[in-house]
């Protein structure tokens, strides 16, 4: 089966807001505070229905009122609605976005679960809280948004009660259309995330660098980005050698493609994001055991964190200037491919020894990164990858490896990654690892000597390949994928860093 080039698949929920009111039809969620505290839309409901809702409280066993947590009342009397939901919203001087956002997705989950069609979700103004209730029904929307995606592209047969049957959520909140413009920079945000997820989790074969290119192409100029795509040829041309050896073992020739989003001032220096894109890593001749091969659609993790990133800024027109450089290729093992001990180029003119094919994506970072560098001067530049295994053993699952050259934008990112609620946690630099890298017949080696410290070799070969700029480099290999529904992220590809780099974009680069 063949996914035609440029197809994206659209999220089915709808998420609408209007002035509180209660629902004719479907169900209506009402939040309640810690302690069983009901909040005025709650108050009113409860009024409505003769006090049905302090009586359901009153046996409802575990539910307190904890955030992300609820309790289903069904068809009370006194309501058009179907059901009440009741949703914790836990102490009200503790919510902040990253809890309403986490709300949002806990709402998410619970109403795909419910038979029915629509949803109204009552968010009030709340005493005590030290948000206003038009941030609070954006937040809790975003998070509804976020937790909401499927990826149904290959299901041809589903039975009918797998379905969701959820089509449109309405928040109804003081100031909706102040909560609909905040939204909708979100909603921008949700949709880069939407285009990550859905690169990560489509399979290999249909996403081959040549079709992976065209895909981003075609999504990424429609939003107003110019997108250059670098064939085989222009790469030789370049003199990307490193990154053209890792693609030499396939039949499918590297793409490489350059993203501008201008909406700065002209001539203003871009911030640069530059993303691994190995659209299916075997490991080369130093070949993966099965069990470590299944899952290696998802090493092009990286790129699709940056083209979310650049789709993102394009769609609510942000007053940035931004490049997303991203390189493409199949590691593959074949009669062409790169050996264990050959000796390559690449564009700085630096030699590397290569002690082992599956350390490929530093290969294609090397390449892109001086060249971002070269070319564009950027302000800053942020590489991402699914780079090392090491990185899980050291973090696990939850936390992405921040290495930095520059103190300055590691706090930066730190803070953007905590204000999204995807965690990062800074490792070192060294030159400890440099005499690692260390060859006796080239400038360097492609890892290090005893597979100590394995991240930490990794961004210091990067290193190497940065000049003046300030850098940083993310190793996502943790959590590009999760095996288990997150807050606002279902099983399955994660979007990882998309939101943290629209935010560090939009907080330090922006205009």
């Amino acid at each position: 089966m063949h996914v035609e080039a440029g197809e994206i698949r659209h999220v089915p929920m709808k998420i609408t807001f209007a002035k509180p009111s209660v629902p004719k039809e479907g169900v209506i969620a009402v939040g309640i505070l810690a302690e069983r505290t009901l909040t005025p839309a709650a108050a009113e409901i409860d009024e409505a229905t003769g006090g049905a809702l302090r009586r359901a409280l009153e046996i409802s066993g575990k539910f307190k009122g904890e955030r992300e947590s609820g309790f289903v009342i069904p068809a009370p009397a006194g309501l058009d609605a179907s059901a009440v939901l009741l949703y914790g919203l836990g102490k009200a001087e503790e919510l902040d976005p990253v809890k309403l956002r986490r709300i949002g997705g806990d709402l998410a989950a619970r109403l795909l679960s419910l038979d029915l069609a629509s949803a109204g979700v009552r968010v009030d103004a709340v005493d005590g809280a030290p948000i206003e209730p038009a941030e609070m029904a954006a937040e809790v929307a975003y998070g509804l948004r976020l937790r909401a995606y499927r990826f149904d592209r290959y299901r041809t047969e589903k039975k009918d009660e797998a379905k969701p049957k959820l089509a449109k959520v309405t928040l109804l909140a003081p100031g909706h259309s102040d909560a609909k413009k905040r939204f909708q920079r979100h909603e921008a945000v949700a949709d880069g995330v939407f285009l990550a997820r859905d690169l990560v989790t489509t399979p290999p074969n249909d996403k081959r660098p040549e079709d992976y290119a065209k895909r981003l192409e075609k999504h990424l100029t429609d939003l107003g980005v110019e997108v250059e795509v670098f064939d085989d040829k222009k790469l030789r041309k370049l003199g990307m050698h490193s990154l053209l050896s890792v693609a030499q073992g396939s039949t499918h020739e590297a793409r490489v493609l350059v993203m501008r989003w201008s909406g700065g001032e002209a001539d203003t220096p871009p911030v640069a994001l530059i993303g691994k894109g190995v659209t299916f890593d075997t490991g080369g001749l130093s070949l993966k055991p099965p069990s470590g091969m299944m899952q290696m659609k998802i090493d092009m993790g990286g790129s699709a964190a940056v083209a979310g990133t650049i789709a993102a800024l394009a769609a609510r027109k942000a007053a940035v200037n931004a490049v997303g450089i991203v390189g493409l290729v199949e590691n593959m093992p074949s009669g062409q491919a790169m050996r264990p001990g050959d000796v390559i180029g690449s564009l700085s003119g630096k030699t590397i020894e290569v002690l082992n094919t599956d350390a490929e994506g530093r290969l294609v970072l090397a390449d892109l990164l001086w060249y971002a560098e070269d070319r564009f001067k950027p302000k800053a530049m942020v590489d991402i990858a699914t780079l090392t295994g090491a990185v899980l053993v050291s973090l696990g699952t939850r936390r992405a490896g921040l290495f930095a050259s520059d103190d300055q934008l590691a706090q930066h990112l730190i803070a953007a990654a905590d204000g999204e609620d995807e965690m990062l946690w800074r490792l070192p630099l060294g030159p400890e690892f440099d005499k690692a890298l260390e060859s006796e017949i080239a400038d360097m080696r492609n890892v290090g000597r005893n597979g100590y410290g394995g991240s930490c070799v990794a961004a210091q070969f990067l290193k190497r390949f940065v000049r003046e700029v300030p850098w940083a480099h993310l190793d996502i290999a943790g959590t590009v994928w999760t095996d288990s529904d997150l807050p606002v992220t279902p099983k399955g590809a994660a979007g990882f860093a998309v939101r943290t780099l629209h935010r560090l974009v939009a907080d330090h680069y922006e205009a």
